[in-house]
C-alpha cells in the first residue's frame, strides 16, 4: 500500500515541477492500480480538474460506470470538499491522504479548508448566496418523472 502513496506523492511533485500544484492521487482496487490523476486546472482551465477528480474520471470511462465501489484512493494532499463529495457519490471506500488541509494551508493553498469551515454553517451564513426557486405553475417537474421511471 505504501506503493501507491508514494506514487500519488511522486506525481505530486512531477506536477509542481510542471507549473501545477503539488496534488497527485491514484485510485486502486484489490491491491492494483487502475488509474492516476493530478491537479490540471492550470492546463484546463477547470477547476473540477484536481488529482482525484481525474484519476476518478479515467476509470469511470475505462469502466463504463460511474460506481467505485471497493476503491481506495491515495492522494498526496487531504481531499477538498469537491473531491470528498464526489468519491463519496461515487461509492469509494477508504482514502488515504498525505499533506493534511492545514499544511495546505501553510503552503498557500488555503481553499479547502476555508470551504469546509463555510459548509459547516447554515445556508443563510454562507459567503455564497443560495436561492431557492420552486417550479413554476404547470412546468413539468423532473423529479417527479425520474420517480415515475424508477
Amino acid at each position: 500500500m505504501d506503493q501507491f502513496m508514494e506514487r500519488a506523492v511522486e506525481l505530486a511533485a512531477e506536477n509542481v515541477r510542471n507549473g501545477g500544484e503539488p496534488f497527485g492521487a491514484v485510485l486502486v482496487k484489490n491491491d492494483k492500480q487502475v488509474a492516476e490523476g493530478v491537479n490540471e486546472l492550470h492546463q484546463r482551465f477547470d477547476m473540477t480538474a484536481h488529482a482525484e477528480i481525474q484519476a476518478m474520471r479515467k476509470a469511470q470511462k475505462m469502466m463504463h460506470s460511474h460506481e467505485l465501489k471497493g476503491y481506495t484512493m491515495y492522494a498526496s494532499g487531504e481531499p477538498c470538499p469537491m473531491c470528498l463529495t464526489a468519491m463519496y457519490f461515487a461509492g469509494v471506500d477508504t482514502i488515504y491522504y498525505g499533506a493534511s488541509s492545514e499544511d495546505a494551508l501553510d503552503a498557500g493553498l488555503g481553499k479547502a479548508k476555508a470551504i469546509y469551515e463555510e459548509l459547516q454553517k447554515p445556508k443563510s451564513e454562507r459567503t455564497m448566496e443560495m436561492v431557492h426557486m420552486p417550479l413554476r405553475d404547470g412546468q413539468e417537474d423532473p423529479m417527479q418523472l425520474w420517480k415515475e421511471r424508477s
